[in-house]
């Protein structure tokens, strides 16, 4: 692939209207010192000496996508609890404009990591599975929100929230809207007829399969390609860059060269410039270089994080 089209300008970005829906997460990070072994079992006793909470999963698509001073959006499903409101105050925060449809049945997806001495201790997750008739009503608030955006970004962690997606993506085709997903699982089917799929190396396998050399995964991609009626698919390839296969054929990205210290939200970067730029005007083929050289900043970062503008274009 040819070399980066210079970044649109900033008053053009900001210009741009994402609205991103998936499953929305809580990060919470317990920072401590680690001093001695705990007496009831072989582990280390962690004294937490700081707090911090971060918006993950779509919203930190969200995140990502106001960083580069586009006009944001989020829609989903959450619980009437106490992380739910915290996650509407960060959003509020980063003046992300959301859209919450409340399910009392539901725990707001809260992922607590502990660290001690620079290190990820344990992770613990707290998530169960909406209900249908709030799925119901976050279908409804898709149709209201989509004549007011410029493009749709799909963050699919596989917790439930985006059980019509299908219809979601025929809606915003129809309206003219480019669709981009970040997927999950095995059943790609449902994200048919999307302008891009988003899938890390290990995502695109567990679909098509192992593939033996750069052909073959040609041969395999585009080939999954066709039969989604997809305009392309974006392959990310952690340390061998990315490439995007479309109706042109391959084209690679390399890796920039840079000290990976958390690839935390890597991907959602990527999605996130990818929907700000082509928001903004670019293709995709010329809003894939900058997506790919963004994830090489957030990767030198700690934890789920963003890229701005301004580190963008430097």
């Amino acid at each position: 692939m040819t070399a980066r089209t210079p970044l649109p300008s900033a008053q053009t970005l900001q210009a741009s209207r994402v609205l991103v829906v998936g499953d929305v997460m809580l990060d919470r990070y317990w920072f401590g010192a680690v001093d001695r072994i705990s007496p009831e079992a072989p582990v280390p006793v962690v004294r937490i000496t700081r707090e911090e909470d971060r918006l993950g999963g779509a919203a930190n698509v969200a995140v990502n996508s106001q960083a580069l001073g586009a006009q944001v959006t989020v829609l989903t499903v959450v619980g009437d609890d106490e992380p739910a409101t915290r996650l509407e105050q960060l959003l509020a925060e980063r003046q992300i404009r959301a859209v919450l449809r409340r399910d009392p049945g539901l725990k707001t997806i809260v992922k607590l990591r502990v660290i001690g001495r620079a290190q990820q201790l344990l992770r613990v997750d707290f998530e169960n599975t909406p209900a249908h008739e709030v799925l119901e009503q976050m279908l409804a608030s898709f149709d209201e929100e989509l004549a007011r955006h410029d493009v749709v970004v799909f963050s699919d962690y596989g917790k439930g929230g985006l059980a019509h997606i299908p219809q979601m993506i025929q809606r915003a085709r129809a309206a003219g809207r480019p669709v981009l997903v970040d997927p999950k699982g095995s059943d790609y089917t449902r994200y048919a007829g999307a302008t891009v799929l988003t899938p890390n190396r290990s995502e695109l396998a567990q679909v098509t399969g192992p593939w033996r050399d750069e052909a073959h995964l040609s041969e395999l991609a585009q080939r999954l390609r066709t039969s989604l009626g997809l305009d392309a698919l974006l392959l990310t390839r952690s340390e061998e860059g990315m490439t995007l296969f479309d109706a042109q054929g391959a084209h690679h990205v390399a890796a920039e060269a840079r000290e990976v210290f958390d690839v935390t939200g890597a991907g959602d970067t990527v999605i996130a410039t990818l929907a700000v730029l082509v928001g903004a005007g670019q293709t995709l083929a010329q809003a894939v270089p900058w997506a790919n050289h963004a994830a090489s900043v957030v990767v030198s970062k700690f934890g789920t994080a963003s890229v701005n503008a301004q580190e963008l274009a430097a």
